[in-house]
Parts: C-alpha cells; structure tokens; sequence
C-alpha cells in the first residue's frame, strides 16, 4: 500500500514540474485557453488508481496576457478508502514572453496539508520558494544563467512543435519545489501505445538529468512521454518507473482549446 501512495504523490510531479527552458523568451503556445487533458492514473494491480486534469485558462490580471495552467490529481476507488489523495497545482504563465510568474500548489495527505508557492522575480534574478504549512523549508534560489522558467507539462505538450528526430535531444532546467534540475530530454524512438482514447504511434521522449543526479534521478528513476504522430500531437502517455514499481498515465478524454 505504501507503494501506491507513493507513485501518487509521485505521479503529480510528473504532471507538475516546473522547466526553465535554457532557449530565449519565446510566446507560450503549449496549452490553449479551455484546451484539457484528462490522464488515467495507474499503478500495479490498481489499473485506476486516480486521475489528474491538467488545464489552461487565458488571464487578464492587471492587463496582462497571462495564462493559467493547473494540473489536479485525485485518488479514486479502493485506493482512495485507504489513501485519500488531493492535490491542485497552478502555474500563472506570461504569454508574450512564455515566463513563468509563479507556481502554487495546495492539497491534502492523510499525514499533512500542502501549501507553497513559488515566486520569481526576473530583476533579481532569484525564486521565493515558500512553504505556508513547513516554514522552516522556504528559501530564495538563483535562476540558472540564461534560464527562463515554465512548467514541465507545458514543455512537454510544446515537444510538438520542437520536431525532434531520433536520437536528438534538447537541454531544459527543470524548477521543482525548492531546487533546479538541469535535464535532456531525449527523442528515443516510435511505439504504438494503446489507450482509452485509441491506438496511437507515438514518439517517445525521455527526460534524463545526466550530471549530479538527484531527487528521483539519483534513485534510479526513469520518466518517459509518448507524443502522439497523428497531427495532434498529444501527450497520449506518460510514465514514472521507480524501485518499487511503475506507474502511468494514459489519456483518457481531452477538450480541444477555445477558437
């Protein structure tokens, strides 16, 4: 049962990093306003262990064009009776410029709430990290040289436009919680992958942290995403493997963006 409540909590940081992309300030264009993606989570003899939505929404803060991208999971079923499991987090994206503002996540665990932010300040050259419920875990970190933040799904939904090949890769650094994470991610190969939306042949992609590994990567810890080849190109499928076993994502409904 551990297990299951740690591919969870585990599943959300799949659908909630945060990437500094190591390019320059470029329009944001990986989610739409109302464009949704709704994933199946699963996980050992759990095939619906949860689901989590991820979601945009154009914002007109203060005269900005911002757009807001949330990502929501949730336990389901005979895992929630033992493990009840929410967690919303929200990323303000400055859609001009494709910068990050800030990043907000809130939940509930069986053993703790979850309340913090993430806050940058461009000026500076600095990110607030903090933490509402753990004061003693909040801290100010450098943004890497060059680096300009937006969260790893977005990224990942923009590889459509990236066209990698196999075998090219492009260089990100990855914000999560209080740390950076410089990554490759990697265009490994074709797979048809099946899902409950359709059969799909997709492009898989593999983020690996190839120097100083930490967190998850130092563990051993393997992401993968199957980009859908049909013209969609969806993020059909995504995957964590860790010691304990392996859990997925698979696309189970998706909400075109607004014309």
């Amino acid at each position: 049962m551990g297990g299951v409540s740690k591919a969870v909590k585990l599943l959300s940081f799949i659908s909630f990093l945060c990437l500094p992309g190591l390019a320059l300030a470029a329009p944001f264009v990986a989610i739409g306003d109302g464009e949704t993606f709704t994933y199946k989570v699963g996980f050992g003899i759990f095939g619906h262990a949860g689901d989590i939505v991820i979601a945009g929404q154009n914002d007109a803060t203060a005269g900005h064009d911002y757009i807001r991208i949330t990502a929501s999971t949730a336990t389901r079923g005979f895992v929630r009776g033992f493990y009840p499991f929410d967690d919303k987090a929200e990323a303000l994206i400055d859609r001009p410029t494709g910068r990050l503002i800030s990043v907000k996540e809130t939940g509930n665990e069986p053993k703790r709430a979850v309340n913090n932010e993430f806050l940058i300040d461009y000026v500076k050259r600095f990110g607030t990290f903090t933490d509402h419920v753990r004061t003693s875990r909040s801290v100010e970190i450098p943004l890497l040289d060059g680096s300009d933040p937006i969260d790893l799904i977005s990224a990942l939904v923009q590889t459509r436009d990236w066209n990698l090949k196999i075998g090219e890769k492009r260089e990100v650094v990855v914000q999560f919680g209080r740390d950076f994470y410089p990554l490759s991610i990697y265009a490994e190969g074709y797979e048809e992958v099946r899902t409950p939306m359709g059969k799909y042949k997709t492009l898989v992609l593999v983020p690996r942290m190839e120097k100083n590994p930490k967190g998850i990567f130092k563990r051993g810890g393997e992401i993968k995403v199957w980009i859908a080849q049909d013209g969609s190109r969806l993020p059909v499928k995504m995957q964590l493997k860790l010691g304990f076993g392996t859990a997925a994502l698979s696309l189970s409904s998706y909400k075109a963006p607004a014309k």
